[in-house]
């Protein structure tokens, strides 16, 4: 998204019309269960590029345009490769949903994406990060994510009636992509949320903030996460999405079927899950290097 200082530089505000036409397709992005963010995002850089080629009607603003806005306001502001596809991609939507005609984007340079491996931990550094904290609210967050995998959202969005303890399993409700799936939990774990259940009594949401009924924050988690670093004398950037990560190297590097992992992770394709078999050393440990043979 673009700060408040870029959009100054930009020319005069919309006109009531143009404006109009924004809260539009604001509604039809919410309509469509896009999420606040991606709503926001999306809004904010149609109306950047709008401000920006301002003084024309939309019927007339053509391919052109988007090459110009993007050579001349992104690549010269030095703006980021996300938000430079995104902007496009927002361009694009708008038009087509809200003027009925498509605007040819592919004649627009977009930055090919980096192809960088997902960040691991070691058994050893994951032990040490998830039994660093006494607080067993902390541990069990940390442990959940990555026990099962969590994203952070979904790990948030949890309730106490997700927790099947029965058949052993966790319900992640609407996650990315609006689906639901569902992951095994062991005895193990079930035991440490049996604990934080006596000891924290959430009502609405399985991980409750400092007010009963509300939500724990992002912000606060990302802090669980950063304090269970330092203490465990661990100097990685490490983030929650690095748990996950290494959730899943750890199983392939396990046996488990990428198959498995696919549904168990949530990917919509295959293609997502086979990134991890470029960071499991199960197969490189096997390779002889020639110089052992010298």
């Amino acid at each position: 998204m673009v700060g408040m200082e870029t959009e100054q530089n930009l020319k005069p505000a919309l006109s009531e019309d143009t404006q109009q036409r924004v809260e539009q397709f604001v509604q039809w992005l919410r309509s469509k269960r896009y999420s606040r963010n991606t709503v926001k995002a999306y809004a904010d850089a149609v109306v950047v590029f709008l401000r920006f080629v301002s003084g024309k009607a939309l019927r007339e603003i053509d391919n052109r345009d988007v090459v110009r806005f993007n050579n001349d306001y992104v690549l010269k502001r030095k703006l980021s490769e996300s938000y430079q596809n995104q902007a496009v991609s927002a361009i694009k939507l708008f038009f087509k949903t809200l003027e009925n005609r498509r605007l040819e984007v592919a004649k627009v340079h977009r930055p090919r994406h980096a192809k960088t491996l997902p960040a691991v931990l070691s058994k050893e550094e994951v032990k040490l990060i998830l039994e660093a904290h006494g607080n067993i609210k902390h541990r069990a967050m940390l442990s959940l994510i990555y026990a099962c995998g969590l994203r952070r959202s979904e790990l948030l969005n949890l309730k106490p009636s997700d927790v099947d303890s029965r058949r052993h399993i966790l319900i992640i409700r609407q996650a990315k992509g609006k689906k639901d799936r569902i992951t095994p939990i062991s005895e193990k774990l079930i035991e440490m949320l049996r604990e934080y259940y006596k000891a924290h009594r959430p009502q609405g949401w399985l991980f409750e903030g400092q007010t009963d009924g509300e939500k724990y924050s992002e912000k606060s988690l990302e802090n669980v996460l950063k304090q269970a670093v330092q203490k465990a004398g661990i100097r990685k950037p490490v983030s929650l999405h690095w748990l996950r990560h290494s959730y899943a190297t750890h199983l392939l590097e396990s046996g488990t079927d990428l198959r498995y992992i696919q549904e168990l992770l949530g990917h919509k394709s295959s293609k997502t899950t086979e990134i991890y078999t470029h960071v499991s050393t199960r197969s490189i440990q096997n390779v002889v290097s020639p110089f052992d043979t010298l």
